[in-house]
């Protein structure tokens, strides 16, 4: 079974940018997403994901927190198009940065349309205790904000959140 332990960031600033290693274009949509889980009808999230000429199938568990149990399966990009034009209601678009700072990687999360104006660092370790550099550009950990996750995003974007659920630092649509 495959274990994701992941943390997730706001960012303070735009000083990661310099750092760049290289950025990829990402569409995906949810074949099972955030109402069957708010339902109790999943226990699993289940999207399509296409970044160039590469796509995969994902199976995330529904549970919160840092570790979960995640599966991806390649795919040809022919077929996960086909599921995101016509099995997902919604499909999310956002940059994918790559930034490694101490040897380790950030996946930096530029998203786009309705969720225009969030960004969101993430760092994949090896154990749910292990230590990772902390860059002066790395804000607030939101890891246990379930409206940071991107199957709460497709169906509640950034835009549509109150003030109440902005995070200080956060730009405003």
């Amino acid at each position: 079974m495959g274990i994701e332990i992941e943390r997730k960031f706001l960012l303070r600033n735009d000083d990661w940018r310099h750092e760049i290693e290289r950025s990829e274009r990402i569409a995906q949509g949810y074949l099972v997403g955030a109402q069957a889980l708010h339902s109790g009808a999943a226990k699993a999230s289940v999207r399509a994901r296409i970044s160039g000429e590469q796509a995969w199938l994902n199976i995330k568990a529904a549970t919160p927190g840092i570790a979960r149990a995640e599966f991806d399966y390649a795919i040809p990009s022919a077929d996960a198009q086909v599921l995101l034009a016509t099995l997902c209601d919604r499909v999310m678009e956002k940059l994918r940065h790559h930034v490694r700072v101490d040897g380790m990687l950030f996946e930096i999360d530029e998203f786009l349309g309705d969720n225009a104006g969030l960004t969101v660092a993430e760092i994949e370790l090896v154990a749910v205790d292990a230590s990772f550099p902390r860059p002066p550009w790395l804000g607030a950990e939101v890891s246990a904000l379930g409206r940071y996750y991107n199957v709460h995003l497709i169906d509640h974007p950034y835009c549509a959140w109150s003030p109440e659920e902005r995070a200080a630092g956060d730009t405003p649509c």
